[in-house]
């Protein structure tokens, strides 16, 4: 199941993200990955998660992102959650081509079994009408 959390920049997105990763730690029997852009959330996510820097590894696109994503999960079969903080940060083209990378993300999904949680910086009326059931509004 892939879910977007969505709000403009300083609603609150990224303490919701961290919420629901040591939340999932918590609860998780498997392990739980938390994606962004610099280093930000070494403090705030419980040291039980894997936090990933894309920095690192040049990520920078919905198709690159995408690649990590299904990377992560090929290499780790008891993957239960993937958190990706500040989606368009990474991916720049923003609005266009995400209801593609969603779709794709909603298949890996399906047959890994992870929950994958994106937080976008835009209100619900500016994505595509096809993700509103996906959205969840900060």
């Amino acid at each position: 199941m892939v879910t977007l959390i969505i709000g403009k920049k300083g609603s609150g997105k990224t303490k919701k993200l961290i919420q629901l990763a040591n939340e999932a730690v918590a609860k998780s029997s498997g392990n739980v990955v938390v994606i962004e852009k610099g280093a930000g959330l070494t403090y705030d996510v419980t040291h039980k998660a894997r936090l990933v820097d894309t920095n690192i590894y040049g990520i920078k696109g919905y198709d690159m992102l995408l690649g990590f994503i299904s990377g992560i999960c090929a290499g780790n079969y008891d993957v239960t959650d993937i958190f990706v903080d500040s989606t368009f940060k990474i991916a720049p083209q923003g609005v266009e081509g995400i209801e593609a990378f969603v779709t794709a993300l909603n298949a890996l999904s399906d047959e890994s079994g992870a929950n994958i949680t994106l937080l976008v910086s835009s209100n619900e009326a500016d994505l595509p009408a096809g993700l509103k059931a996906v959205c969840e509004e900060i």
